[in-house]
């Protein structure tokens, strides 16, 4: 009984990582990567400003 117990360890985490794995999953789909690449060019534009020195 103890070896079945043993073996049902992984099959629980395999589970739970899948159902995790799936739930962290969910928003991708619907949202697009407009906000990342909006923030990534306004941090362009931050980086190619000439920098005043005082």
């Amino acid at each position: 009984m103890a070896a079945l117990a043993w073996l049902l360890i992984p099959l629980v985490a395999a589970i739970v990582a899948g159902l995790w794995g799936s739930w962290a999953n969910r928003t991708r789909k619907v949202r697009s990567d407009g906000p990342e690449l909006d923030g990534y060019a306004r941090f362009r534009e931050a980086m190619e400003r000439p920098h005043s020195r005082t």
